[in-house]
């Protein structure tokens, strides 16, 4: 159902007649209310936000109100769709919002599509601490328990790698995770697991979409009140047990860390793995320890944006740790600082590429076994595929996200640049973020001991192998068709040119390819050093730009001189990107 443009009389009915059946259908009282001020409003009233929180306030007024009938179009504009995320957005009534009706909707939709292939399916749910998680998962176990399944949620708001550790761990059919990671406080999301561990690809998440779609009504989905089981603390110790092994037995456990989990769920999870590897236990930063679905010391939960690691790094400068490490909301993600005396502040957050490396230079001095590989997303640097070229260990190239990094065959380890480290794929087949702080408190503990640190492994990768320079930007818009608009106008359109040099090769990726699979995106080369990549997001409202430029080094001695060539060229190309990608 959409409603774009101008409104007529008999538009602004069909409107408010859908916008009330949906309201009858809608379980929740508080969405129901929210969306009855919304047509109040449309009928007659003005609509006012209530800056306290997500609810509504009506007062009289003659005529409907124009906003009103622009947000309650916004809410309809179709049902919020279901896709390799799952179901991510802003809470709130109507079909295009995350609230209990949608999700009811998509776990029919799940158990459906589950028992094509098995009778009664078992499908163990996660939920993160924002709004409505604890309610999303409950309807979530009372569809599957209905539909003659077997549902098991796990004990209170726990990290998404859980989940994903307790799929195989207990042999289930499925899971779902009731999260929206590092998305605004105002959103939600639902993401769905399937047996073997990992996120749903194609076509499993158009199979799925397609079971949502053949549902009339919430009304016409069974529940229960009670059946699904509630699991005890086994599964998160049986977590906290196997993902301790990751370090190794009898290396150094000498290092201090100071730990925010941004107000999310991984404060308990992470002090309790430190703890069972041998670590001391991390420092908190308190103000950000526990759940908090407000996040209110943090413009966005997600420790790649500015800012987010402030408190984080005004407390370092005071007690000074070897590290500093930050999860996301639902600790799927790790972010490191380190100490260096050329930065501002006197602390370094490392890139996710970076990082990245970093962990895979200590799993490779470990010993790769035969038959295992490494892989990273396209977006992310190529140093990993060099690395791996030198030490003689097979590497992939992947799509963005762990929904395909975590399906190489073999895999051994893989990373994305947005922070996410799979570390130990046989545990959990996805990005997890305890066990990522735990390998590199291990690096870091071994590395100390010798008198190193973790950005004399840069210099040596960088003067072996190149400097490999990368940066990022966002382009963040309110309007979802926006982005169409920007990767049309660069498809229609595209450079010839950019900061000077020679666009040699561009690349539709939409168009796929023998290695990879089609996806939304634009890769251009200026030459072999420099790359260029655009997609839009596949979870938040905005277009990404992915840049690196890599610089050879002619010895140690030119080191430094290396990277400013690097940096130097990288900022000339941003500069033409930003031109390239503004909507005005």
């Amino acid at each position: 159902m959409g409603h774009t443009g101008r409104h007529g009389t008999g538009d602004v009915d069909d409107l408010v007649r859908a916008a009330r059946e949906w309201a009858a259908d809608d379980p929740d009282p508080d969405t129901r209310a929210e969306l009855e001020s919304v047509l109040t409003a449309v009928e007659g009233g003005v609509l006012r936000r209530d800056e306290a929180g997500p609810t509504f306030r009506v007062g009289a007024s003659k005529g409907g109100d124009p906003a009103a009938v622009a947000d309650l179009t916004n809410r309809f504009a179709g049902l919020l769709q279901f896709g390799t995320a799952g179901l991510r957005g802003a809470l709130g009534a109507g079909p295009n919002r995350m609230n209990r009706a949608v999700v009811i909707r998509a776990a029919a939709g799940l158990v459906a599509h589950l028992k094509e292939g098995t009778h009664a399916p078992f499908v163990v749910i996660g939920r993160d601490a924002r709004y409505k998680s604890d309610a999303f998962a409950t309807d979530t176990a009372a569809v599957v328990t209905a539909a003659g399944g077997r549902a098991a949620i796990l004990p209170g708001p726990l990290p998404t790698p859980v989940l994903a550790f307790a799929i195989r761990h207990l042999g289930a059919d499925a899971g779902v995770m009731v999260t929206a990671s590092h998305n605004p406080p105002q959103d939600n999301g639902y993401k769905v697991y399937l047996g073997d561990g990992s996120q749903i690809v194609p076509p499993a998440d158009e199979q799925i979409a397609a079971q949502i779609a053949r549902i009339a009504s919430v009304a016409s989905v069974a529940r229960v009140e009670s059946g699904w089981e509630l699991l005890g603390e086994e599964v998160h110790e049986a977590y906290l047990e196997a993902i301790s092994a990751v370090v190794s037995p009898g290396t150094p456990r000498d290092v201090s860390v100071l730990h925010t989990s941004l107000h999310g769920v991984g404060d308990t999870t992470v002090r309790q793995a430190f703890a069972r590897a041998g670590f001391r236990m991390p420092q908190r930063v308190a103000s950000q320890a526990d759940p908090d679905p407000d996040f209110p010391t943090v413009a966005f939960p997600n420790p790649e944006e500015d800012g987010a690691l402030d408190l984080a790094l005004a407390q370092a400068g005071q007690t000074s740790p070897d590290l500093v490490i930050a999860n996301d909301p639902d600790a799927d993600r790790c972010a490191v600082a380190v100490p260096d005396a050329q930065a501002n502040g006197g602390w370094r957050l490392l890139r996710g590429d970076e990082l990245g490396v970093l962990l895979a230079s200590h799993l490779m001095m470990r010993g790769v076994p035969e038959g295992r590989r490494m892989a990273n997303s396209i977006v992310s640097s190529r140093l990993l595929a060099a690395m791996c070229a030198q030490s003689g260990v097979p590497h992939e190239e992947t799509l963005t996200g762990f929904k395909w990094i975590a399906r190489v065959p073999g895999l051994h380890y893989g990373y994305e640049e947005a922070l996410g480290y799979c570390v130990a794929p046989d545990l959990v087949k996805d990005k997890d973020g305890v066990s990522a702080a735990l390998l590199i408190a291990e690096l870091t503990a071994i590395l100390k001991a010798e008198g190193r640190n973790l950005l004399s492994v840069l210099d040596d990768l960088h003067t072996q192998l190149g400097v490999h320079t990368t940066d990022a930007f966002s382009i963040r818009v309110t309007d979802l068709a926006d982005l169409g608009v920007l990767m049309t106008r660069l498809r229609q359109d595209p450079p010839s040119s950019l900061a000077g040099s020679v666009v040699t090769r561009a690349d539709d990726l939409a168009l796929g390819s023998d290695a990879l699979p089609p996806t939304d995106g634009l890769r251009y080369l200026l030459d072999d050093a420099t790359r260029i990549i655009v997609r839009p997001s596949g979870t938040e409202p905005k277009l990404k730009v992915y840049l690196e430029a890599i610089e050879p080094v002619a010895g140690r001695a030119d080191l430094v001189a290396a990277r400013e060539r690097a940096a130097r060229r990288l900022a000339a190309v941003r500069a033409a990107m930003e031109a390239l990608t503004t909507l005005s």
